[in-house]
């Protein structure tokens, strides 16, 4: 169990940074949302932060507005707000799994009072930091070389077929994140990962 706790939360503490809009807003700005989308800085600013409120937060249903004035409809579809009400489920369920990783580590090290029940508790932590290091770098490999299947098979684990899928000409959701977004964001998330995975795994080596 504590394996599988130490991977979670390793997942959650390298995902959480990139659920920011400082984060969102930057890799907007580099992969030219404003030019796919028509919205100004402040409008990308005040539409990013609505989205994420709502998403992390649950300040919301994601009926997302542009500007001084209402938007009739506003910026998102129904269809659309559907699909972000559902990954709102889907992060709900993660971090309340990471949270659960949190409490079976905290219990762990409460329960490993000797010496060698603390050993094998690190062992355990390094155990489970490089098991995830192996599998993200595995998943990394197909990511990069297979992006578009890769990014395909995640949302047939977690979204019903024909609940995801947007055209990016008319879309507003796709054109707020699109693929090179999500590409870029990928690869930096899934370095960060690797890299906490493994400097715990080495620092829960030391130690065990």
């Amino acid at each position: 169990m504590i394996e599988i706790a130490t991977a979670l939360v390793i997942l959650g503490v390298s995902i959480a940074p990139f659920l920011t809009p400082l984060y969102v807003r930057f890799e907007q700005d580099r992969t030219n949302v404003a030019g796919l989308t028509g919205f100004s800085t402040g409008e990308l600013d005040q539409v990013v932060g609505q989205i994420l409120g709502d998403l992390v937060l649950w300040r919301g249903d994601f009926h997302v507005q542009a500007g001084a004035g209402p938007v009739l409809g506003g910026v998102l579809t129904d269809v659309e707000r559907s699909h972000m009400l559902d990954v709102r489920n889907v992060f709900t369920g993660f971090w309340a799994l990471v949270a659960v990783g949190i409490l079976t580590l905290a219990i762990g090290a409460r329960r490993a009072r000797t010496p060698e029940a603390r050993a094998g508790a690190w062992r355990a932590v390094r155990n489970g930091a490089r098991g995830l290091a192996v599998a993200i770098a595995v998943v990394g490999v197909f990511a990069v070389f297979a992006f578009d299947a890769a990014f395909e098979v995640f949302h047939r684990l977690f979204f019903s077929a024909g609940t995801y899928t947007f055209d990016p000409a008319t879309s507003k959701l796709v054109q707020l994140f699109p693929d090179a977004f999500w590409s870029q964001t990928a690869i930096i998330v899934g370095v960060v990962i690797l890299s906490v995975a493994l400097l715990t795994g080495w620092q829960a080596g030391r130690r065990a």
